[in-house]
């Protein structure tokens, strides 16, 4: 039987003062984590969505994904600072901390959030919603979207694409 882990977000946000949206995720995968960067899976689709949408070469380092993000006033990071967890699984993510979005929002004037999935979304209107809709007496848009993740298996990449490329 898989047994739960313990695990705690080791690396931190990408954002400047710059950054106008801000996407979110729910936790780095065991591969992220190994990489020590976001969306580190092969087989995720998140940095070729959001390469197509931005009509550039798709970023292969850690440095040119971070340079990537801020050229596009991209801020990027995760609901959760920590949990308990198997694997990559969020069905079995439980006793969330949530990371303080005030990090990012007290320093770049965002002005969209989009989550990275469902689970995202729902653990974002738990634990982030209330202190992201008004900050800095400006209003912020929170928009769900589908996950790229490629647990996602009934969104083909094309179909995601162009569903992101109405928000983004």
């Amino acid at each position: 039987m898989t047994e739960y882990q313990r695990i705690t977000h080791t690396f931190g946000p990408v954002f400047d003062e710059h950054s106008q949206i801000l996407i979110l995720g729910s936790l780095p995968s065991v591969k992220s984590r190994e990489q020590q960067f976001y969306y580190g899976h092969p087989q995720n689709r998140f940095w070729r969505v959001l390469a197509a949408l931005c009509h550039e070469q798709m970023p292969g380092s850690i440095q040119e994904k971070r340079a990537f993000l801020l050229r596009n006033r991209i801020a990027l990071w995760d609901v959760i600072e920590s949990c308990d967890i198997i694997g990559s699984s969020d069905s079995s993510i439980r006793n969330v901390k949530p990371n303080d979005m005030r990090i990012i929002l007290d320093k770049a004037p965002i002005q969209r959030i989009y989550l990275n999935g469902g689970k995202a979304y729902t653990l974002f209107q738990k634990y982030c919603e209330t202190d992201c809709k008004e900050h800095g007496r400006r209003e912020i848009k929170i928009i769900k979207l589908p996950s790229t993740s490629p647990a996602n298996a009934a969104w083909s990449l094309e179909r995601l694409t162009e569903e992101w490329g109405k928000w983004i």
